[in-house]
Parts: C-alpha cells; structure tokens; sequence
C-alpha cells in the first residue's frame, strides 16, 4: 500500500472516532424525547413510531454506523497502526483541515438545515457534499462541498431563525439552488468518475424513500412538515392518490 493512501487510512481513523463521540452524543441528546406516552395533537400516550424522537434517532444511529465503517476500513488497511504510531500522531494541516470541514459539514446540517430547510433538500445536499467532497481527498473539493452546506446553513439561520418561522421556503429554494450548483459541478470536473453518475441518484431517493416511509407507513412526526418538496408530497398524498383505493 502506498504512503498516502495510509496516511489518508489513518485520518480516517481520527475523523471516525471524532464521527462516533458526536453521534453518540446527539443520541444521547435525543434520547430525552419521550418514544413513548408522549402527546401528538393533544392525544396523550401516542405509539412509538408517531414520537419526534424517531427522525433525528435515525439520522444519528446511521451516522454512527457509517462513521463505524470508517473506523473498521481504517483499521483493517493499516490507518489505525499508522495513526497510533510516532508519525501518525502528528496534527498536520490537511489532517486538521478534513476534521474541521467534516465537523463543519455536520454541524451546519443538524443545527441549521434539518430544523429549517426541506429534509429532501437538506439531506440531498448534505449526500452530494460528503460524496463529492471527501471520496478523492481531493482539498479543493473538501473545501468547495464544505463552503455548499455552511453557506445553505448560514442562509438558513439569518432568514428563518425563530422557530415560527421554520415552514417559510426562502431558505429551501437558496439550499436547492446551492444543491443543484453543486451537483452540476461535479458532473463537469468528475464526469469521468463513476460515483459522479451515481451521487445524484442516490442523493434524491434515499432521503425521498426515508421521509416517505417515515411519514406514511410509520406515521410519524418528519422534520419541516412545510418544506419546499415534502408539502407537496404529502398534499398529493392525501389529496390525490388516498383517494384512489379508498373509493
């Protein structure tokens, strides 16, 4: 294995146990909204899968996950050997700059996208960013899907803040306009790549699948019920294929 690829190998490792400790954190948080005997439009004692506890338990569980399968390829490639060792311990400017871009990168989608901003659009944003960013090592890209989710974010923070103000759509159509900058460019500079076809795809169903499922067959409460994309879901949901097999 070449010398980079093992110092890339052993960043991986830093950044996973940095992943776990802020998931199992965000868990741990969660975990102080009731899953059960909770109250969902004045009915107490609502089920499990109706509790808001759910979606952001979702969220951090799978990104405990994957930040363990980071953890296990660093390992198992040698990352964590070289990582523990005299020259692996050194904190170097790429090193440090891949940790503060990931935690960047999070903490913008948490904090200020999911509560504000279309999960679809969120969630697809943040897909594109980490795909794109981080799947070369490539610094520039780090940087560009870094600077997408902060500015989405900051966007988001200074337009909509208060809490009543969560359904409004500006910030939607500023995060699907940076989503669909983003994704453009790297169709243009990895056209040749093959995770480049695939990212858009991947982007779009997965949180189209999750939020769908989450607020149709589980019936539970999804973040930003009036987001750009999920309100006209839902709307076409009730009011046009509901209809179909009830009649």
């Amino acid at each position: 294995m070449d010398e980079d690829r093992l110092i890339m190998r052993a960043r991986d490792f830093w950044a996973s146990i940095a992943l776990i400790l802020l998931s199992l954190f965000f868990i741990w948080r969660t975990l102080d909204i009731p899953l059960t005997g909770g109250t969902q439009g004045g009915v107490k004692g609502v089920e499990w899968f109706n509790s808001a506890a759910i979606v952001p338990l979702g969220i951090f569980c799978a990104m405990l996950l994957l930040s363990v399968s980071l953890l296990v390829r660093s390992i198992r490639e040698g990352g964590a050997a070289r990582a523990l060792d005299a020259a692996g311990l050194g904190w170097n400017g790429p090193e440090a700059m891949r940790f503060a871009t990931l935690m960047a990168i999070f903490v913008f989608y948490i904090v200020a996208l999911v509560p504000r901003v279309d999960f679809v659009i969120a969630s697809g944003l943040l897909i594109t960013a980490l795909i794109f960013g981080y799947h070369t090592g490539d610094r520039g890209r780090m940087l560009l899907a870094t600077a997408a989710v902060v500015i989405a974010g900051l966007a988001a923070l200074l337009l909509h803040f208060p809490q009543a103000e969560w359904n409004a759509h500006g910030d939607d159509w500023i995060a699907l306009a940076i989503w669909a900058g983003l994704g453009v460019w790297m169709l243009i500079v990895a056209r040749g790549e093959r995770v480049a076809r695939v990212t858009p795809l991947i982007a779009i169903a997965a949180p189209l699948v999750l939020i769908c499922a989450m607020a149709f067959t589980f019936r539970q409460n999804v973040p930003n019920r009036g987001g750009l994309i999920f309100k006209q879901i839902e709307y076409h949901f009730y009011v046009t294929l509901r209809p179909l097999w009830r009649d």
